[in-house]
């Protein structure tokens, strides 16, 4: 069997980068135009200095492409790691985020170390353990948290709060001292990108054309009439207001300028401990879920080496720390981007960050004339969608259950942060699974049973068949590589959660792809937790059939 993480058969990449370098060179540069506004915008979010988010992305470009085998991701600086990433300047430096920065980029490089580590000891499954309901609850409080903090940046107000539940109360007072010509900026590029999602549905060629490029040719403009370049004041409905530089992008010199080294004095804190887990965790599950995922959009289909990515993310990251930028992943939204685009081969991801590179050298004023209301409106419409209501609809629909176990762990992440509130999430699923039939004892090792018959391999799966045993489970199937067929039989499982589903649902399509067949019975028995097609799934008293699937 070809699991996720065994190389592709495909053709070797540097075969199709010679012949398709025009198409990746096209998307290179419209992921470019995409990448170049968020990447200061979230280095910003993440306390920061702009040019970071863009030296991490000149990384991931120029240097992780070749490191990894997932050919379409552009690696970079997430909106998912500004919660972590703001949280360590915070706390590091108490008070001083000069000095919380350097001490923040000693936790990135130990971290980047870490999934080094990950990557050799081929943990790239570990994407396929944390539950679903528990991943997109805390994708959805990043979202949350990212709009509680850049609402007040897109109104030109410096908000009091610091927490993200106060931040969120503070916003009527926010909008009741609004900065009129900061946040004019602001709602006009949040209509832009919320405006260009709309239509680009309806007119094909608006897909094309990438939604940040149209906030800056607004956005500049705009802040050129403000003359926002110059410090002065303006009369508006009898109040008076301030702008100047503060409220554009501030960029040294030149890029070797930026370069800024870590500080490791305190790397072996309890503090510091606590952000290296979460970076090297967090970012490894984003990374490489979001590679997963882009394999699903491939149009050639290819199977990405999640070892090998995660190797590259852990390489790129060490680079990053070690000069002074923040930590990248394989980033779901350029990526989706880049394949629209016309992506080919790993040259695009190159591509994008050659272009940043040029960009930043010989062009760092046209970068400081990019208002900050801009950037604050991209990033809300990143934690827009991360925290949709339709994340809550499509949640639900799956089970009562899984919209649960995902708002409990919202709301816990952010009363206190990400860590606690993914611990609280799997712990909420494990008893749920409890209180619907599954043995404690079978929580963590599934009960197998194997019968071979030619090349037709059966494997019985007794107890429960969920999330924390379900590394083991696919570790069964991967011994059976050679075999052509591949039955699971499930009748005899108390239990089937959702994540094992939408697993398996992914194995039975790597199956087919490679010219194999995975056949899962058993299911008959068991009721669905909703009518959704890859619900949990639980034995029905006295094995009573309804036809669940």
């Amino acid at each position: 069997m070809q699991s996720p993480s065994t190389p592709s058969t495909t053709p070797r990449p540097e075969q199709a980068d010679a012949s398709t370098w025009k198409s990746d060179l096209v998307s290179g540069f419209l992921v470019f135009l995409i990448a170049l506004p968020l990447c200061l915008g979230i280095a910003m979010a993440s306390g920061f200095p702009p040019v970071s988010g863009i030296l991490t992305a000149v990384v991931g470009g120029i240097l992780s492409s070749w490191l990894g085998s997932a050919r379409l991701t552009i690696k970079g600086p997430a909106a998912g790691l500004i919660v972590i990433a703001i949280g360590a300047v915070q706390e590091l430096g108490q008070g001083d985020m000069a000095l919380g920065y350097r001490r923040a980029l000693a936790t990135i490089a130990v971290a980047a170390a870490v999934q080094i580590a990950f990557a050799l000891l081929r943990a790239g499954t570990l994407g396929d353990f944390f539950p679903s309901s528990v991943v997109h609850g805390m994708l959805a409080a990043i979202g949350v948290i990212i709009c509680s903090k850049q609402i007040h940046t897109l109104l030109g107000v410096a908000p009091k709060a610091k927490e993200p539940l106060a931040l969120l109360g503070e916003i009527p007072q926010s909008m009741g001292r609004l900065n009129p010509e900061i946040a004019l900026i602001g709602v006009i590029s949040l209509v832009l990108l919320f405006g260009h999602m709309a239509l680009s549905k309806k007119v094909a060629f608006l897909k094309r054309v990438p939604a940040p490029l149209l906030v800056l040719l607004v956005a500049v403009p705009l802040g050129l009439y403000f003359d926002l370049d110059h410090e002065h004041t303006f009369t508006f409905s009898d109040h008076m207001y301030s702008v100047g530089p503060n409220f554009l992008v501030n960029l040294p010199g030149n890029l070797l300028s930026a370069i800024t080294f870590p500080d490791f004095s305190v790397v072996a804190s309890s503090t510091s401990i606590k952000y290296i887990v979460m970076f090297s965790l967090v970012g490894s599950i984003e990374s490489l879920l979001s590679a997963k995922a882009v394999d699903m959009l491939d149009p050639q289909k290819r199977r990405s080496d999640l070892d090998k990515d995660l190797l590259a993310t852990g390489v790129g990251n060490l680079i990053a720390g070690l000069l002074g930028g923040l930590p990248m992943i394989s980033e779901i939204v350029r990526s989706s981007a880049n394949i629209g685009y016309g992506a080919k081969s790993r040259l695009s991801n190159f591509f994008h960050g050659l272009f940043l590179l040029l960009f930043v050298t010989f062009a760092p004023m046209l970068i400081h004339r990019i208002p900050l209301a801009a950037l604050a409106a991209m990033l809300i419409f990143t934690g827009v969608r991360l925290a949709s209501p339709s994340e809550f609809v499509k949640t639900f629909r799956i089970g009562a259950e899984q919209l649960t176990i995902f708002s409990f762990t919202l709301v816990v992440t952010l009363a206190t942060d990400l860590l606690v509130g993914v611990a609280a999430g799997i712990v909420l699923k494990l008893v749920v699974h409890v209180l619907n039939g599954a043995p404690i004892g079978g929580l963590f090792r599934p009960a197998i049973e194997e019968q071979q018959h030619g090349d037709k391999v059966v494997l019985r799966v007794r107890h429960a068949a969920v999330f924390s045993n379900y590394l083991k489970l696919k570790k069964q199937i991967s011994k059976h590589a050679q075999a052509k067929h591949v039955e699971l039989d499930l009748e005899d499982a108390r239990l089937v959660d959702h994540t094992v589903m939408e697993r398996l649902h992914e194995l039975e399509d790597e199956f087919a792809r490679s010219g194999r067949h995975l056949h899962i019975r058993g299911l008959d028995q068991h009721r669905g937790l909703s009518t959704h097609p890859l619900a949990a799934r639980k034995k029905l008293p006295g094995n009573s059939p309804i036809g669940a699937q």
